[in-house]
């Protein structure tokens, strides 16, 4: 559906660049304040690694949701776009001392954390600044994700979180410490999740840990159970707002939650994927011996997922009405990784045609480089091209 692209205001722009509808995005988060909002106990972080985009983080923030970051950077780029302290939360397994100071600096709501040294770093940090730092234990469930084995995070041999063995070990030891509270737990199974059993089998998970608290008489105040909900590759026209009545009613029905508990999320690729598109210009159409090229002027430096991760992309030629043929959509870099698809139709493709990269507003502009001494692509959103 080529309607709802500006084609020609698309046309006069220098490619590549990412293009953001932002009445879907606010579509959108309207969704989310709806489903999220059946629900008094449970408050919703957007995961700032997404997509950082300025224009994006301000809609995001307009919208009401929180933050979640994984650098200082992120929580820089959280706070310049106007986000509240207080509701950021700061996770990742390698924080570094400047960027847990300037958590600690800005009095944020949680840092989440994965190991005994990085807690007692945080509390050495906090001590020094006469504070007491908020955290929550991210714990390892060993919960299965049904998707890519590079964007499963909850199973034992991944890096991220404490095993749930060493729950109690912990607790002891952030209660020896004087300048850190543990407020709640922090789970994150993975990314790009459809299979609501999934997070049903997270639930249970949360559930058992929550009755072996008890049995210390311990009762925290916080559930945080990440994100991970994934959306429609394959259809971003018929499926442009994921399914968050299925995501937040499983929680809803199978997460046991105490009296006065609070439930988290850090949802990042659900609001943000659909909404975004890489746009290229085709250089040219090359017919080898077995194959036709489409090679466009986008590479993998621009949008990565298909090279890192075999990831499927919807591409749609936005100036061509033609029958279709079939194509190998390429880019420019060195590299023989850089390939869009294979083998797809697109409506007859000439030299000049703009082609959209669907479902690219998460981990795309983001992720983008500078290889090749490439510059980096720019984001447009539709309130720009008013």
């Amino acid at each position: 559906m080529k309607g709802q692209f500006p084609i020609g205001k698309l046309e006069n722009i220098k490619t590549p660049f990412y293009y953001y509808d932002l009445d879907l995005l606010r579509a959108t988060l309207d969704t989310i304040h709806q489903e999220a909002g059946r629900h008094d106990n449970f408050c919703v972080h957007y995961a700032i690694k997404a997509n950082a985009n300025p224009k994006i983080l301000r809609v995001i923030r307009q919208a009401g949701l929180g933050a979640d970051c994984v650098s200082g950077g992120e929580i820089e780029a959280s706070l310049k776009a106007g986000f509240p302290a207080s509701k950021i939360v700061f996770a990742g397994v390698g924080k570094s001392d400047w960027e847990i100071e300037l958590g600690l600096d800005n009095n944020i709501f949680c840092f989440n954390v994965e190991s005994i040294p990085e807690l007692e770093v945080i509390n050495e940090l906090a001590g020094k600044k006469d504070k007491v730092a908020r955290v929550a234990l991210r714990l390892n469930p060993n919960v299965g994700a049904h998707t890519h084995a590079n964007i499963t995070t909850g199973m034992a041999e991944n890096k991220f979180g404490i095993a749930m063995t060493d729950m109690m070990t912990v607790i002891v030891r952030a209660k020896e410490l004087r300048n850190v509270r543990i407020v709640g737990l922090h789970f994150h199974i993975g990314s790009q999740i459809l299979d609501m059993g999934d997070f049903q089998a997270l639930c249970n998970r949360v559930n058992e840990l929550q009755m072996e608290l008890e049995r210390h008489r311990i009762v925290l105040e916080h559930i945080n159970v990440g994100g991970g909900l994934g959306i429609d590759y394959q259809h971003p026209n018929r499926v442009s707002v994921p399914d968050f009545k299925a995501y937040f009613d499983t929680y809803a029905r199978q997460l046991k939650i105490r009296s006065g508990q609070t439930v988290h999320f850090e949802l990042g690729r659900a609001v943000v994927a659909q909404c975004g598109s890489l746009i290229t210009r085709t250089l040219y159409i090359k017919e080898g011996a077995v194959k036709k090229f489409a090679i466009v002027d986008a590479g993998f430096t621009d949008l990565i997922r298909p090279a890192l991760y075999q990831a499927y992309h919807k591409i749609e030629n936005l100036t061509s009405d033609e029958p279709l043929d079939t194509y190998d959509v390429v880019g420019p870099i060195c590299e023989s990784t850089d390939v869009f698809a294979k083998q797809i139709d697109l409506n007859r493709t000439k030299r000049g045609d703009l082609l959209a990269i669907r479902s690219a507003g998460a981990y795309g502009e983001i992720m983008a480089s500078g290889y090749n001494c490439r510059p980096l692509p720019i984001g447009y959103t539709s309130d720009d091209l008013i």
